[in-house]
């Protein structure tokens, strides 16, 4: 089988691996980086639960092939906390009880933390726009919301 080498820089951390060319992203880091906060959930982009951010963008990492992202940066929901402090929007979905089952929040956080850094929503209707891409299969939307407001104010 053949294999390519690729480099990124995951959480601040340089990793190389050697992985097949139709590798994607999510199965990079969940399978051979051990990450497993990033979840598989409909493995077509429908849904949001894998998204990561790419060069501090959100992207639907189901979606993007490991070896396109060659040299760029990956940051998981397990990268956003610093020094044992939880980054704003971590904190703001505990505070807010912004998760029921859980499955959906490491993709709500990095699609959140994505729109606060792009400053990109500063209305609740607009918050609600740039998140709709995140599925939310327990209906926990409006304490989303309220923790994404929060955060913003925080950040």
């Amino acid at each position: 089988m053949q294999q390519i080498s690729v480099a990124l820089t995951v959480n601040g951390v340089r990793r190389e691996l050697e992985i097949a060319p139709w590798t994607t992203l999510l199965d990079a880091l969940r399978e051979r980086l051990g990450l497993t906060g990033t979840k598989k959930g409909c493995d077509h982009g429908q849904c949001g639960a894998c998204t990561v951010l790419l060069d501090g963008r959100p992207i639907n990492s189901c979606l993007a092939l490991a070896v396109m992202q060659d040299g760029s940066d990956v940051t998981t929901v397990e990268g956003l906390a610093r020094d044992g402090t939880l980054h704003p929007v971590q904190q703001a979905f505990i505070d807010h009880d912004a998760f029921q089952c859980g499955y959906c929040t490491p993709g709500q956080i990095c699609s959140a933390v994505g729109l606060i850094s792009d400053g990109r929503a500063r209305t609740r209707a607009e918050i609600r726009e740039a998140m709709s891409g995140n599925i939310c299969r327990c209906g926990a939307y409006p304490n989303i919301i309220a923790a994404i407001e929060e955060a913003m104010k925080a950040t």
